[in-house]
């Protein structure tokens, strides 16, 4: 194939993501989100919300990160996050995904894209940290403004959202205490249980 009909190939493949279904509902509940629109999403907050780094990032780096964090959920699945049984094989199954589907791209391409993949599971970078508060940050919103419909439906602790919720302390410290309103808020709401 052609450097052009593998990047075509590629963005054809990128499709299919738009058909991964998340746990997470629309913030207006209508729905269930798909990974795509995650991806969209986290990439809009991380432009929002870039003011409320504490270490320096580069934003275009982030956002590629965003934009790809999920696409190996086109093979792997999306994995919920309170789901122990199906943590416990997804770093395989996503690495699986990531071989073939960056694979897909021109040698240079495909290692960019894979290496900013990594880079945004390893959680090293300041980019990274802040890419991974903000895959969190975004659907404990969701869960709130939907009614708490995931976490009542899986039977989710405050000690899981809180485990789960470290990533913000971490990536977005400023940020840190509307998180854990939020989570006061949804105990309080009976969406989460004590």
């Amino acid at each position: 194939m052609t450097r052009l009909e593998q990047q075509l190939t590629f963005s054809r493949e990128l499709d299919k993501l738009k058909g991964v279904l998340r746990q997470s509902m629309l913030m207006d509940a209508s729905r269930r989100e798909n990974s795509a629109e995650h991806s969209w999403h986290l990439a809009t907050l991380a432009i929002l919300l870039v003011e409320h780094v504490e270490e320096p990032v580069n934003l275009v780096r982030v956002l590629k990160m965003l934009l790809v964090h999920d696409v190996v959920e086109i093979d792997a699945g999306d994995t919920f996050a309170y789901d122990t049984t199906h943590v416990a094989t997804q770093n395989e199954r996503e690495k699986r995904a990531a071989e073939r589907i960056f694979g897909l791209l021109p040698d240079e391409q495909g290692r960019e894209l894979r290496g900013l993949w990594e880079e945004f599971e390893h959680r090293r970078s300041a980019e990274s940290k802040y890419a991974n508060a903000l895959d969190r940050l975004q659907p404990i919103m969701q869960n709130l403004y939907s009614g708490g419909q995931s976490w009542k439906k899986h039977g989710v602790t405050r000690a899981q959202v809180m485990d789960r919720m470290r990533a913000v302390e971490i990536g977005l410290p400023k940020v840190w205490p509307t998180v854990l309103k939020f989570i006061d808020d949804a105990c309080a709401a009976g969406y989460v249980q004590e």
